[in-house]
């Protein structure tokens, strides 16, 4: 599997797991360790993961962290372990401590699900007192799961972590100051804005009208970028699809091949192709029904013509789809685990028939 098909199954593995996850223990075994095992690290191999790892810090004997993970016999990281249920920032402490006596420029602090990442940026040998980097593995964005490669034993290279770490930090501090003046715009953030604006003096009853306005504005101009980037991607799906359409209208009007030559017709599409049609023939006559056959999937057509596509079964892959359109001619992929399911749909496949009846009347009018 793809590093990112590991990160998201541990994801869902630790989802489905934590309730019967009942001591620290068990959380190091069920989710720190195959965390660890998924970055390419012998969990197993004590040359490279040692547990309890020893972090004597002066005449204070006995002090362990719960994993160091070295490489070519030098440590790269300690992992500081909790139980999931654990809130991790009464133990930043602890970690910091482990931090000071151990020659490695990172830590991690963990419930199993929440990860925290710490360095050294502020001061050397120091751990700063906030972490750089922070994710809960329970919801991993494909963009987090590409920055966690970096710590890969195949990968790992201390010098474009710790220039990747920078950055990683003041976005987030910075994304942090966003989030909380969204929520409660503080004086200085509205007197911004207000300056800008308002010719007079900024007074208190100034301030006090500009507060919500502003609040609600930040709001508004979120709302508009996320309505405008979902009508870009419809239209985008929209057009991809005319343009596959129009494609195969070209395709179709080239030399046909003679129907016993078309191999690509499997036993599966044939079957699926009589199960439509006898849908369908509850409002049209079967001879009106036709196939066209290509390498990724099968159209359904009306009257053979590539521009009345009832619906397209995708059946070549591992995974089974019934492809339905819309009155945009959008098509939506729904899985079908048997054949049979295609009548499930029974109601979208003539509700599509009825549609292309309709457009055919009135061209015709």
């Amino acid at each position: 599997m793809d590093f990112i098909d590991v990160i998201k199954a541990l994801g869902e593995k630790v989802s489905r797991l934590k309730d019967s996850i009942q001591t620290e223990e068990a959380t190091k075994n069920a989710f720190v360790m195959p965390f660890i095992a998924a970055l390419g690290y012998d969990v197993f191999n004590p040359l490279e993961v040692i547990p309890e790892f020893v972090a004597d810090l002066g005449i204070k004997k006995g002090e362990k962290v719960d994993y160091c993970i070295q490489k070519d016999g030098k440590p790269i990281i300690i992992v500081e372990c909790k139980h999931w249920k654990e809130e991790l920032n009464v133990h930043n402490s602890q970690l910091h401590r482990y931090f000071h006596v151990c020659s490695t420029r990172f830590g991690i602090l963990t419930n199993g699900i929440i990860y925290r990442f710490y360095t050294d940026l502020e001061e050397p040998n120091k751990m700063d007192n906030k972490p750089f980097w922070e994710f809960n593995i329970t919801d991993m964005s494909e963009a987090a799961v590409f920055e966690l490669k970096k710590y890969q034993k195949n990968t790992f290279d201390v010098e474009e972590i710790l220039s990747a770490a920078t950055e990683l930090k003041y976005t987030r501090e910075i994304k942090k100051i966003i989030s909380s003046e969204f929520g409660n715009p503080t004086e200085m953030f509205v007197k911004h804005f207000a300056k800008q604006i308002y010719s007079g003096p900024v007074t208190a009853k100034i301030m006090e009208q500009f507060t919500p306005m502003v609040k609600k504005s930040l709001h508004q101009y979120v709302s508009d970028i996320i309505s405008d980037r979902l009508k870009t991607a419809l239209s985008n799906e929209v057009d991809a699809s005319k343009k596959e359409q129009e494609q195969e209208i070209i395709q179709t009007q080239q030399v046909v091949q003679p129907e016993e030559n078309k191999i690509e017709f499997s036993d599966l599409e044939r079957e699926g192709y009589f199960i439509i049609k006898s849908i369908v023939r509850k409002k049209v006559d079967g001879s009106r029904i036709f196939y066209r056959d290509t390498t990724r999937y099968l159209n359904i057509l009306l009257d053979d013509n590539i521009r009345k596509t009832i619906c397209r079964l995708h059946l070549n892959g591992t995974k089974k789809y019934l492809g339905l359109f819309d009155e945009t001619g959008k098509e939506t992929k729904v899985e079908i685990k048997l054949l049979d399911n295609i009548y499930d749909y029974s109601d979208q496949l003539l509700s599509t028939l009825h549609r292309l009846e309709k457009v055919q009347e009135g061209q015709t009018v």
